[in-house]
């Protein structure tokens, strides 16, 4: 077999492409045969380095930065043939703009909702809010939306969104909380509908109780908004279980008592 020059080869097939470098934690949003974390893509030289990215699945909310041949750009950069790209992940924990940061979730993300509401985070959240609701919710609200629809983080009218990882509520707790580490306050909000819980006298809250309730528990709070009962019951523990661990992920960062 004949031997052709150095890198004639590649050069003769690939003249018009980039190798795309990817963060070991924006390797999920690839397709399955390419997770190895780089590929080479053709570009045409007038899509951006930003559409690029996102053909390959990887939504622009997910990337901290991009770096070409060493040296940040912004995502409208066009990419030229033989640039080499490498996508960072966003930091952890991420700046919000908002601090303390807001969430509203998709409807897809219920327990999730209730869990950071547990937690004292403020968590907006409804199982009927259609896509278009959503956004226009995050952006008049200053909320961070949180999904695991890919496309609906790729909406260019989103203010700011993220992916939560994770396919149950304890990964995609720790996901949120590891990734935006909001202050915490647990037992202060309502996790039907998030507003305030305020401490009231048993009297006021007894019409709302069953008999065994009445006779076993005496310290009550109340939601300002809805106004159901709160008391320390039969899931106390368990709740009290997901409140600690909370507490120890984010204490590190120094952010579980602020």
């Amino acid at each position: 077999m004949s031997a052709c020059p150095a890198g004639v080869g590649w050069h003769a097939e690939r003249v018009d492409a980039v190798r795309i470098k990817v963060d070991d934690e924006l390797r999920l949003f690839l397709p399955g045969g390419d997770r190895d974390g780089e590929r080479t893509v053709r570009v045409d030289g007038t899509s951006s380095l930003g559409h690029v990215i996102e053909s390959l699945g990887i939504p622009l909310p997910e990337v901290g930065h991009l770096e070409v041949d060493g040296r940040e750009v912004r995502p409208d950069y066009r990419p030229r043939p033989g640039d080499l790209v490498h996508v960072r992940a966003v930091q952890r924990p991420q700046p919000v703009p908002v601090d303390p940061p807001r969430f509203l979730l998709d409807v897809h993300l219920g327990t999730l909702a209730r869990r950071l509401r547990l937690l004292g985070v403020d968590t907006a959240y409804g199982n009927d809010l259609d896509d278009d609701t959503l956004i226009v919710l995050a952006n008049d609200q200053r909320r961070v939306l949180l999904t695991r629809d890919r496309g609906l983080l790729r909406r260019r009218s989103l203010w700011l969104g993220a992916y939560v990882r994770g396919s149950d509520a304890d990964d995609q707790l720790e996901d949120v909380l590891t990734r935006f580490a909001p202050p915490l306050a647990p037992w202060t909000r309502c996790v039907a509908c998030n507003d305030r819980l305020v401490p009231v006298d048993k009297h006021e809250v007894e019409p709302q109780l069953q008999p065994g309730t009445r006779r076993t528990y005496d310290t009550f709070a109340r939601c300002a908004a809805c106004g159901r009962a709160y008391w320390r019951g039969a899931h106390y523990d368990h709740l009290q279980e997901i409140v600690a661990r909370a507490e120890r992920l984010l204490t590190p960062n120094g952010r579980a008592d602020r």
